[in-house]
């Protein structure tokens, strides 16, 4: 994990770098601060237009998958945090599996309850008297 982690922050390293020289191209000299706004921002616009149209088309029946994307989203974020904490406090090591089979018990669960519902909407809809059409 840690090796990961060192690499990934790495690549993260040379694209910073590579952004910085941005500042060669440009009459005004951007500070670190003014990057970081306007290369995050124009990111978080670009998956702001995909995500959205995405959002809105599930909206219409699958309110549980847009839950999903958010919540895995979470997790994901959660379990970084928990084991780069470890890694950090000495409370524990830093190991991606850890990562990997935390994010695997969120998804059996979350099956596990996407088949409970299912089956509970299918009694549901058996029982519920259906309405003459005219």
């Amino acid at each position: 994990m840690e090796k990961f982690l060192y690499d990934l922050v790495g690549i993260i390293t040379k694209i910073h770098n590579g952004i910085m020289t941005w500042n060669d191209s440009f009459e005004t000299v951007f500070t670190d601060k003014e990057l970081h706004f306007w290369v995050i921002g124009i990111i978080g616009m670009l998956l702001l237009l995909v995500i959205f149209p995405l959002f809105k088309l599930l909206s219409k029946n699958h309110v549980l998958v847009i839950a999903w994307m958010y919540v895995f989203t979470l997790m994901v974020v959660l379990t970084f945090a928990i084991e780069i904490g470890q890694g950090f406090t000495h409370t524990g090591t830093m190991d991606f599996d850890d990562i990997v089979f935390g994010l695997v018990g969120f998804m059996v669960l979350f099956l596990i309850f996407a088949a409970v519902r299912a089956v509970i909407l299918a009694i549901v809809r058996l029982l519920k008297p259906r309405k003459k059409k005219r």
